[in-house]
């Protein structure tokens, strides 16, 4: 196969990045959370938020015409896509003193282990980094803190998010700073 290729995706490709996004929460999800827990997931957590494709802060990995994997950050004040529709939730982050929010990591199950989440993290932290971001920040799923960990964040603080149907998922708010 040959090595995907990394793209900044575009409107359009909302629809296969929702499907892309589901089966591969799907798969993990289930490893890491209880049977609700993963459903609630799957419907809350996978799901995409139309402003980082518009904002053009969203990167698609694909192969044959098909997304293997997805990922992105956001200079918005939104830490993850569960996190409300609150009314401070567009407003624009001040780089100089606040971290852009690395969002929405999903990669195919049958494409995983292969190095993309990391290279969807890199594009992020050059983009973010280009913008003037100092820092990055995530709200990560139990199933993601390998990769994390792995890329040089660290974890601050265990959190249940509450998602909109009452069911707590548990994650891990983390930071990196951003390479020179």
């Amino acid at each position: 196969m040959d090595e995907p290729l990394l793209r900044v995706a575009e409107v359009r490709d909302a629809p296969a990045v929702g499907e892309l996004m589901k089966r591969a929460a799907a798969a993990l999800f289930p490893l890491f959370y209880d049977e609700r827990q993963s459903a609630s997931a799957v419907e809350y957590v996978a799901h995409v938020d139309s402003a980082l494709l518009e904002d053009g802060t969203f990167f698609v990995l694909e192969s044959g015409g098909e997304l293997v994997g997805c990922g992105g950050w956001s200079k918005r004040d939104r830490l993850y896509t569960g996190s409300g529709d609150g009314e401070g939730d567009d407003r624009l982050l001040d780089p100089a003193r606040e971290p852009a929010r690395v969002r929405a990591m999903f990669v195919r199950p049958d494409w995983t282990r292969r190095g993309l989440g990391r290279r969807i993290l890199e594009a992020c932290e050059a983009a973010a980094r280009a913008e003037g971001f100092r820092q990055l920040s995530l709200m990560a799923t139990l199933g993601g803190l390998p990769l994390y960990r792995s890329y040089g964040f660290v974890e601050l603080e265990e959190q249940h998010v509450v998602m909109p149907d009452g069911v707590a998922i548990p994650c891990v708010s983390m930071e990196k700073p951003i390479a020179d």
